[in-house]
């Protein structure tokens, strides 16, 4: 699809909310009895047959509209906690880069995809892996089949982006000897890069939120490098967002964010829809990268520098930042892939005594389970990258692999499971990581580690950032399904279809 450069924002028209809604013959929850549930006011004032006082019958008043669901299933509404929201947006018009095996494949879909997108000076591609090529990304490959218009193709993981030399030459960095970028040096590549206009950003970011509405997420956190906060400001002059935003904070805008005294889930703009987010923080790289800090040397990079992974920030500044953050409300999530990682990050919250998060804990050392409990911590995790890496994480860090993606040690332990995507690593789709918690496969081999698979019900509190069931006081964040979870296949849970989504009392999908 094409890197549009002239799109106006499409702005949907926005009725005011029906004063209340009733929804009679609903299931409530997975496996749950029918009922009706009246929502008013942007809140749930009655489940009859649940939570009622005194079994009265929700009552219907002038002008309230009735929705009968005819069975099917009422869930809290879904979130994905974690998003890059804009990098999402854009990747879905971006040359597709899933499931090449090699950087001559990669080369391939250049040629053959370069006619077909056209409108911007540099061609975009998203989503290789290399941790398992043959062949290793070079600037000359892409030269052979696009000398003359830049290239910039993204690692699925957002850790790496390799160029070709037009591409080099157009950010200043001709005398790079490969094209490939890691880490830091992949972020500054990436700035350096022309950009899209912001209407254009915010046309596809509008679209992409309805798209996740249509899944059943009613919010989001969004980790969009930059300034999240004043992107969601500007949006939301424009547009209400069809789910709510947790708009993430960088260390680069702390201080702007401490001036305006902003603090961990106070109100930015549209009716609350749009709120401050967490302070990000990175201890390490990634798996696929090799980048991931760990205790043991990566096989085929042992005894190099770096061997062992990067440390993206030291645990001493890490501590500054997450208690001067703390201290004015604003809580840390702090990435941390490698087992080593996780074990500076707990001992950083240890230190700072703060509520927070750790984003991907994807390798953990036996002791540091029960950590998340005992600190508080809120494990911030994606179930596809289990099903998407095992085979990445089986070569590279042989031998571990039945403590990566340990969500069911992690449960066990009385962690706090919050589910999110990473898009783009990741489609933005609850479903799909719901169907990877519960199954441990997306393909037709066995499932990986079965032991640490999720019952239904878990995985769907998981995704729910840790609501179960609907309950009266509750925000309207609701979402309606044709098929019980409980009784779905991995297939019919990947699948599922999803009648209708309700935000903050406005249906944003279903046509009601």
């Amino acid at each position: 699809m094409s890197e549009l450069t002239n799109v106006p924002a499409v702005h949907h028209a926005d009725p005011a909310p029906v004063s209340a809604w009733t929804l009679d013959r609903v299931r409530l929850g997975a496996g749950g009895p029918r009922v009706r549930v009246r929502v008013a006011e942007g809140r749930v004032t009655h489940v009859v047959g649940a939570t009622e006082p005194g079994g009265r019958a929700a009552p219907v008043a002038d002008g309230d509209r009735v929705l009968d669901l005819e069975g099917r299933v009422l869930l809290p509404g879904l979130w994905d906690a974690h998003v890059h929201m804009a990098e999402w947006a854009n990747a879905r018009h971006r040359l597709d880069l899933a499931g090449t095996a090699s950087a001559r494949a990669v080369a391939d879909l250049v040629r053959g995809g370069a006619g077909a997108t056209p409108g911007g000076p540099v061609l975009f591609g998203y989503g290789y892996r290399d941790g398992l090529w043959p062949d290793a990304p070079h600037k000359s490959l892409l030269d052979t089949v696009l000398p003359d218009r830049p290239a910039a193709l993204v690692s699925a993981d957002l850790h790496a982006v390799w160029l070709n030399s037009a591409g080099l030459a157009l950010v200043g960095r001709e005398d790079h000897p490969t094209g490939l970028f890691r880490e830091h040096e992949a972020h500054e590549v990436l700035a350096a890069l022309p950009e899209l206009p912001a209407e254009v950003v915010d046309a596809r970011v509008e679209e992409a939120c309805r798209a996740a509405a249509a899944r059943g997420v009613t919010g989001i956190i969004d980790f969009q490098f930059g300034d999240a906060v004043a992107d969601w400001e500007r949006r939301s002059a424009g547009y209400r967002p069809a789910v709510r935003v947790a708009a993430a904070v960088y260390p680069s805008r702390l201080d702007a964010a401490l001036a305006r005294g902003l603090r961990t889930g106070d109100v930015i703009a549209a009716e609350g829809l749009v709120r401050t987010g967490p302070l990000k923080l990175f201890t390490d790289g990634s798996l696929n990268t090799r980048t991931a800090l760990c205790h043991d040397a990566y096989p085929d990079l042992e005894g190099g520098d770096g061997s062992h992974g990067i440390e993206e920030t030291s645990p001493r500044e890490l501590v500054r930042l997450m208690r001067r953050a703390a201290a004015h409300g604003i809580e840390p999530a702090v990435h941390a892939i490698g087992d080593r990682a996780n074990t500076v990050a707990l001992d950083a919250f240890e230190a700072v005594r703060c509520r927070g998060r750790i984003e991907h804990a994807q390798l953990l050392d036996a002791e540091d389970l029960p950590r998340f409990a005992e600190l508080g911590v809120t494990a911030g995790v994606q179930p596809r990258h289990a099903t998407d890496d095992r085979d990445v994480a089986d070569r590279h860090w042989a031998g571990r692999t039945h403590r990566a993606f340990a969500y069911a040690g992690l449960l066990a332990a009385g962690a706090r499971l919050e589910f999110g995507s990473d898009a783009p690593v990741s489609g933005l789709d609850p479903w799909l990581g719901i169907a990877a918690a519960v199954s441990r496969t997306d393909d037709e081999r066995p499932a990986w580690h079965p032991e640490q698979r999720l019952s239904v019900r878990d995985a769907l509190v998981a995704a729910a950032r840790g609501r179960r069931l609907v309950r009266v006081g509750d925000p309207a964040d609701l979402v309606v399904v044709d098929v019980d979870p409980l009784v779905a296949g991995a297939d019919t849970l990947r699948a599922m279809p999803v009648n209708a989504t309700m935000t903050a009392g406005r249906w944003t999908h279903g046509d009601h």
